[in-house]
């Protein structure tokens, strides 16, 4: 074999070693070692963020961490960006992330103190608890790792509307510009509209603060996204301490619905793991590539709590609709994002 030869078969093994090397490298499921659970995930400065609920027993989950990456396999942990020194009123069971980025500002909503007084007792005072404080909550922060403060100082929703639960909130710039809050647990869904600052609710045209748009069998973990001019709202059923738990979702023209349920796409797998639900989607900008994160139990579990992060890919049928979601242990491939 010749010298040059040789020098060509060189470089073509150096860029096949390469291209393998870069093809191998997934992020893995679970992408995180310890237990989280609810995750949203979202770009911000041209970088992945993952907002997750700490999975612990109650007294344990009073803080949240974040975790950043410049291509979705390799992450960095950032400690306790919300904890009850950040926001007074918070006692226990902070969890459940919507992150969002306006005017420079990076908001987090989140559910704390897992409050019980029905709606149905509000203005009984012989049943109702005023003392009672938690709900959704808001903080904010020049950075998307924090430092966080409380943004009002108070509940955003502290009280329970159409009998949904104010938790499990997701925050959602639609295609009219307007910034909706989707929220509910307790098998009911609620929307509503954000002010400018994120301060308060506006209300509807007929007065309304929120709507009930609660599809058929759900739970909670209520997300919704905009594709091929259509709205997407995926939704939690089952119960999440439970194998029951899994993802649904449906489609409409507005984001009040209605969504009619269509199908379910991701629920347990005795070969992979039980209990995935509560996820959020990403879209690779400028594509048509979609991604969903979730939670999962692996096998064999111990504990309710011992729930983990995972992301596989999304993939849509011709009409729109969503193919069933296979979970994986490889993940998906390394994607740094394009400067």
């Amino acid at each position: 074999m010749t010298y040059y030869k040789c020098l060509l078969l060189i470089i073509f093994l150096s860029i096949s070693a390469k291209i393998n090397a870069q093809e191998e490298e997934k992020t893995g499921n679970p992408i995180f070692k310890e237990w989280y659970a609810d995750p949203e995930i979202v770009i911000f400065d041209n970088t992945y963020w993952i907002f997750p609920t700490f999975s612990g027993i109650v007294k344990k989950q009073d803080f949240m961490d974040a975790f950043s990456s410049k291509d979705l396999a390799n992450w960095k942990k950032h400690d306790s960006i919300i904890t009850p020194k950040d926001v007074a009123w918070i006692n226990n069971e902070l969890w459940a992330p919507s992150a969002i980025e306006k005017d420079g500002k990076y908001f987090v909503f989140f559910s704390a103190n897992d409050i019980q007084t029905p709606d149905s007792y509000w203005w009984d005072p012989q049943k109702h608890d005023s003392t009672e404080v938690g709900g959704i909550g808001v903080a904010v922060s020049r950075k998307p790792q924090g430092p966080y403060t409380d943004h009002i100082g108070k509940p955003l929703i502290g009280k329970v509307l159409n009998k949904a639960q104010p938790i499990d909130q997701f925050v959602f710039k639609a295609e009219d510009g307007i910034h909706y809050i989707i929220y509910g647990g307790w098998g009911r869904c609620n929307i509503g509209k954000l002010n400018d600052d994120f301060t308060d609710l506006l209300p509807f045209e007929d007065g309304q603060l929120v709507k009930e748009i609660t599809p058929e069998n759900y739970v909670e973990g209520p997300v919704m996204f905009y594709r091929g001019g259509k709205y997407y709202m995926m939704w939690s059923e089952g119960s999440w301490g439970k194998d029951s738990y899994k993802v649904a979702y449906g489609i409409a023209d507005t984001p009040l619905g209605p969504f009619d349920r269509i199908a379910t796409i991701l629920e347990s797998e005795p070969s992979v793991a039980t209990g995935a639900g509560h996820n959020s989607v990403l879209r690779m900008p400028d594509t048509d590539d979609w991604y969903i994160v979730y939670h999962r139990r692996p096998i064999p579990n111990e504990h309710r709590n011992h729930r983990v992060i995972c992301i596989d890919k999304m993939e849509f049928n011709g009409d729109g609709t969503i193919k069933p979601i296979k979970m994986t242990f490889e993940g998906v491939g390394s994607i740094p994002l394009k400067k």
